[in-house]
This record gives C-alpha cells, structure tokens and sequence, in this order.
C-alpha cells in the first residue's frame, strides 16, 4: 500500500512492514502537493469548527450583534472548501492508483489497490460538503423576525373581571363557574 506518509508492503510470509518517506523534498511533486492540500484541509476543517461553534445560536458568543448567521455561514464555506482540497488528493490518488493497477507493463507484485484511507478520505470529504452545505442555508424567518424565539400560533386573551353578575340568592350552576375559570365562595358554601 502506498500512501501520503509512508509505503506498507504485506509480504508473502505474513509480515506487514511500513516505511515512512524519508525526505519531504525527494518525494515526486504530485505526492508533495496533495500532502500539502491535506494538511491545508485539515486546518480549514479547525478553523471552520471554532467559526461555526461562535456562530450557532445556542452559544453565548457573539449573542447582541445580528451577524450570527453570518458567522455560520462563513463556517459553512471554511467547510465546503476543506472538503473540495481533502476531495483533491483523494481522487488524485485513486484515479493514479487505478490507472497503474490497470496497466499491463507494470509486473503484478507492485500494483497497489485502494485501501482504507481512501475510503475514509471520500467520506470525511462528503461530510464536510453536506455539513457544510448544511451551515450555508439560510435559516427560515419567522413572523416576528427573531428565528431563535418560537412565535405564537394563537392569541390568548385575558378574562376580563369585573363585579359579579350574579345578585346574593340567585346562584349559577357550577358548570357556568368551572368553564369561566372563576372560583366562587357561592358555589362551594
């Protein structure tokens, strides 16, 4: 298996045996530019993380200002672009990994095949793409304009109390006072 840090062979006795890159600068260029866009993309995903924690709406940063969507969405980007430079080397690797498995002057011991960090490469890509995305979108704006405040679905009108209708000796059912909301002595003595 060869990789972006070191090259692993499985020998015929059983044993797997890694060896890192020895030197940055003898490696070929596309290895150092897709080791540098990795690096680069997994700097972005930090740095969109701190940007989209300040930006949700459930933390205290950042609360008095109006730009918290804003925040969020430039998370999103920082997101979206660390998922296109991790999607770079990813199929940059594959497509070089299928084309010399595929080639018929290369003799069979060294053809290499797609291993697990490849796989693991075009999911974190895909994570960061939809998550991303998913940041980017605008939120649904409520009547009121504040989307983190629920809006009420109806209007609850307070009853209005004022002397009692009922003259002493002339008593209500209590049906009338229970749906009323209004508790009398009269009802109960």
């Amino acid at each position: 298996m060869k990789g972006l840090w070191m090259e692993c062979v499985w020998q015929s006795t059983g044993i797997y045996q890694c060896q890192v890159h020895r030197s940055q600068l003898a490696l070929p260029t596309d290895l150092q530019a897709a080791r540098a866009l990795m690096v680069i993309s997994c700097l972005l995903s930090t740095l969109a993380t701190c940007i989209s924690v300040v930006g949700m709406k459930c933390t205290v940063c950042c609360r008095e200002t109006s730009s918290k969507d804003h925040i969020a969405i430039s998370g999103g980007a920082c997101y979206v672009l660390a998922g296109i430079l991790c999607l770079i080397p990813v199929s940059w690797s594959t497509s070089d990994l299928i084309h010399d498995f595929y080639n018929p002057v290369l003799p069979t011991g060294t053809k290499y095949e797609i291993g697990e960090a490849l796989y693991i490469g075009f999911v974190s890509t895909g994570m960061a793409l939809v998550g991303g995305t998913l940041l980017c979108l605008p939120c649904p704006q409520q009547g009121n304009g504040r989307p983190d405040q629920p809006q009420a679905s109806f209007t609850q009108t307070t009853p209005q109390h004022g002397p009692p209708s009922i003259c002493k000796g002339n008593y209500s059912t209590s049906q009338t006072s229970a749906s009323l909301s209004d508790y009398r002595l009269n009802d109960y003595v």
